[in-house]
């Protein structure tokens, strides 16, 4: 006797149960996807594309630098193997993935114009 009220109440639950599992996990869980989305793995994919781009428009002449952290001229280019020159008459190769990005080290920044 004690315990059919609570029985009660359970049954008449049970009818709006559907929408409630909808609302507590199913929602939360796309929403939290959505936030990874953007967070996560869009910038990541934006970055790779980026850093593919830089290795197919690599040419000789170009100062990079390397994952290791050598800086470099490129002196020759293959499909996968840059030949770089980082200092007189030192070549080393390294593969065109291990290519970090273009090095700015030892350029002079460009002067702004001057306002008047």
């Amino acid at each position: 006797m004690l315990f059919e009220g609570t029985a009660y109440a359970q049954s008449s639950a049970a009818t709006n149960s559907s929408q409630q599992v909808i609302f507590t996990t199913v929602i939360p869980l796309v929403f939290l996807f959505v936030i990874f989305y953007f967070l996560l793995i869009r910038p990541q994919t934006k970055k790779a594309s980026e850093h593919q781009k830089l290795l197919t428009n690599l040419k000789r002449n170009d100062e990079v630098v390397t994952n290791g952290g050598l800086l470099g001229r490129i002196v020759e280019l293959s499909e996968r193997v840059v030949t770089l020159e980082i200092a007189p008459n030192v070549r080393v190769r390294v593969e065109r993935s291990q290519i970090a990005g273009l090095s700015s080290y030892g350029k002079t920044p460009a002067k702004a114009p001057a306002k008047d």
